[in-house]
């Protein structure tokens, strides 16, 4: 009888507890996407747990009753609300404020991971939508100039193709990724940082050095990772933009967000649609541009699935057109003016990822697929003296082209965490593969680049947490490219000492490789002399090889009302067989240059980043970079000069700032700044101002910008309008010295893309 009372008391407060004890969870975002292992804490009970990756979270044996709740994580406004928690299952789904400073930003380009930047032995920089929105950057070139160590460049007065240049190493060096996938082919490099708009990036992750243990051929001068728009809450907004470049040139750009999440969280979708068209733009007045004619149409969504827990379908898609022209100023075909190029773009994209997790969402597997598909057709040309026998055949036969380029990619991948006596470690294994056929061809110019290369590639990597304060990161991957005979090799090792908290020490040594391919630069056609320029690949063209050290001091020291940084880099990467362009003569067309191997060549230098905000309303930023590129031997740039060890169009000394101030809620001002140094650059003579090929040193630039934004809050129909304006280089600090005409020398263009230009924008916004 005493066992049967024991018993049934036993069972009596079994059952009181688990009818007072009830289950919380929900997810945890941002407007910027998911907040990553947000804390969260049930007052007065002692109940708290983190969130995982996806910003999901659940807490067991929560009282009933009524209770607060505190939500916080790193970069995020804390919240405290109050509850009252019923029986069952509770959900509560809290969107944190984003801080203007986001001090410890989950990343995943260093590792192939999710890791906080604080916790990866690679640094890595990370440049969100805020800040493209603070400098008002209306596409991926404008945005990638705020980061240390980039500069991008324009490269044509024509065209206007830009290139990305990572410490001082050419758009060929750098491996730009789209949500992780390298279908940023070589034909898509040359205008695709142009035609990514502003409001379909998430963020930028950027990691300088030598990443070919991970993502291959190119990334020697580092990687370039654009993570598109994600699906977190529901929420749309929808814009306009108007610019006046020095009051000679409309710029009107519209744009739209949407998402939508269904109730239960297990599935949803962004949209995305943008539309820009700008006029062209001449700066010195020959009737030829400076700034070509722009129309642009780009659209496309991101939609996640999650059939269980622990699996998750992420699919992205987008579209892209555009129509370019530049040149002689005139209504009519382009073969019919006297200098001119145009081109119009189609691009489509898309990815699937598939992720499984297990043990406890520790480890996980992946599976992907990408792909992505340019047609292009184009006109480059100039036209011979009028009612010539050259102009006869010129119009019978002008020099259009076309260009079509496929690039697949396909990979699996396994991230195991192993906990033991000596840390914890995560191995990751993966294999991919890459397939890119370029197909570009100007038949009146005997032109044909038929190019089509696979790689097969494999790789292995620990990610050692050795203890608290030491982590180890080490890997290897291994590449077979169809147009090398060997597999390549590329490891890679880095170090991370934390000292507390505030302090990271890191050191690196990576490796890269190019493989003998035509990249972005090649594929470009320019003019100079009245005639048009190529390049070309030797039949001898050997594979370039490089080897990357880095170190680095990371310093944030957060308080109650501020939080201040920096970050100290030095680098040091060494190019075997670096590649060249060799001058070959002419032929009746124009120039010829030969792309070949040369000695060698040694890219060092020092970054410094700063960083402080105060109170959550001051936000100051900057970077700068001191470097020098040079061959071991000196290269011919030309015929009739002699040769050079320097890099040309890389200047020792480059940086940004970046300020934002915020007094209050609506109302905020930004100011920002980007300095170029002088540059070492070849003058190719036949423009009525250039009579001989020379070398010039280019004067230094600073390029100011201002903007004021202020929001209207609509109670009544839950949005807010956002009102802002402001200035894009100030000072008019823009190249003054222009060639003229048909026979100008294209490749003569340097310092900031844009003159003076003034802005004023509109948007309406969700709350």
């Amino acid at each position: 009888m005493c066992r049967l009372t024991y018993l049934v008391i036993i069972t009596f407060i079994f059952f009181s507890l688990n009818a007072d004890s009830q289950t919380v969870k929900g997810s945890v975002v941002s407007a910027s996407g998911v907040v990553s292992f947000a804390n969260v804490m049930i007052e007065g009970v002692g109940l708290g747990v983190s969130a995982d990756e996806n910003g999901d979270y659940v807490i067991d044996n929560v009282p009933l009753g009524g209770c607060y709740i505190s939500f916080s994580a790193i970069g995020m406004r804390s919240k405290r609300s109050y509850y009252e928690i019923n029986k069952g299952v509770n959900v509560i789904d809290v969107t944190l404020d984003i801080s203007i400073y986001s001090l410890d930003q989950v990343v995943v380009t260093a590792t192939k991971t999710v890791k906080r930047r604080t916790q990866s032995p690679v640094v890595v920089s990370v440049i969100d939508s805020r800040q493209l929105e603070s400098v008002q950057a209306c596409n991926l070139a404008e945005g990638l100039n705020f980061q240390t160590g980039l500069r991008v460049e324009t490269d044509c007065q024509t065209c206007n193709y830009t290139q990305l240049r990572m410490n001082g190493l050419s758009g060929g060096y750098s491996q730009i990724l789209i949500n992780g996938k390298s279908i940023f082919s070589p034909l898509t490099g040359l205008y695709g940082m142009d035609q990514i708009p502003a409001n379909m990036i998430e963020r930028i992750e950027v990691v300088r050095g030598g990443g070919s243990s991970l993502y291959g051929s190119s990334a020697v001068g580092g990687v370039v990772n654009v993570i598109t728009k994600l699906p977190t809450s529901n929420n749309y907004i929808l814009g306009f933009d108007y610019s006046t470049i020095n009051f000679s040139a409309d710029d009107k750009i519209i744009y739209g967000n949407a998402t939508i999440i269904s109730d239960k969280k297990q599935s949803g979708a962004t949209f995305f649609v943008n539309n820009r068209d700008r006029m062209w733009y001449d700066h010195n007045a020959d009737n030829y541009s400076e700034l070509p004619v722009l129309r642009d149409n780009t659209f496309g969504a991101t939609l996640f699935f999650v059939p269980s827990d622990n699996q998750k379908i992420e699919i992205n898609m987008g579209s892209l057109h555009e129509y370019r022209y530049g040149g002689e100023m005139v209504g009519s075909a382009p073969h019919l003016a006297m200098q001119s190029e145009e081109r119009v773009h189609d691009v489509l994209l898309g990815s699937i990822d598939y992720k499984l997790e297990f043990n406890d969402g520790s480890s996980s597997f992946i599976a992907y697929f990408a792909s992505q598909k340019t047609k292009r057709e184009h006109y480059t040309g100039i036209r011979p003296e009028v009612g010539s026998l050259q102009d006869i055949e010129h119009l019978s036969n002008p020099p259009y082209g076309s260009s079509l380029n496929y690039t697949k990619q396909a990979g699996v991948q396994l991230n195991y965490k192993i906990n033991n006596f000596f840390g914890s470690n995560i191995m990751t294994f993966g294999s991919e593969y890459v397939s890119d056929d370029v197909m570009d061809e100007i038949a009146a110019y005997n032109y044909l680049i038929d190019q089509k290369i696979a790689n097969i590639a494999s790789f292995i990597q620990s990610d050692w947490d050795l203890t608290g304060h030491f982590s180890l990161l080490s890997g290897v991957r291994f590449d077979k490219h169809s147009l090398l005979d060997n597999i390549i090799v590329s490891p890679r090792v880095s170090f991370l000492y934390k000292l507390r908290q505030e302090t990271q020490f890191r050191v690196s040594y990576s490796t890269g490789f190019r493989a003998p391919q035509a990249f972005d630069t090649d594929l470009h056609i320019a003019f100079s002399g009245g005639g048009v320029s190529r390049i070309i690949l030797s039949d001898n063209l050997k594979e370039e090889r490089s080897e990357s050290f880095s170190a680095s001091v990371n310093y944030d020291k957060a308080a109650e009302y501020y939080i201040y940084g920096f970050t100290f880099e030095g680098f040091y990467t060494y190019l075997d067989g670096a590649y060249y362009q060799d001058p070959s003569g002419e032929d009746e067309f124009g120039s010829i240059f030969v792309k070949r191997n040369g000695s060698g060549a040694i890219v060092k230098g020092v970054a410094t980043e700063f960083r402080l905000n105060f109170a959550q309303k001051l936000h100051v930023e900057s970077g700068i970079t001191l470097q020098s590129s040079m061959y071991d031997e000196s290269v011919s740039y030309s015929d009739y000069l002699p040769g050079r060890r320097v890099f040309l169009r890389t200047p020792a000394r480059y940086g940004y700032a970046t300020l934002t101030y915020n007094p209050s809620g609506r109302i905020a001002f930004s100011a920002n700044l980007l300095h170029t140094g002088e540059m070492d650059l070849i003058h190719f003579s036949g423009a009525p101002e250039q009579a001989e090929d020379d070398f010039v040193v280019s004067p230094s630039f600073n390029s100011v910008g201002l903007k004021i934004t202020y929001l209207h809050k609509l109670g009544r129909v839950g949005a807010k309008l956002e009102y802002s304006f402001g200035v894009k280089n100030l000072t008019d600090s823009y190249q003054k010295y222009f060639d003229t005409l048909k026979n100008r020398d294209s490749n003569f263009i340097y310092g900031p893309s844009l003159p003076r230009t003034i802005f004023v924008g509109l948007a309406l916004k969700s709350f």
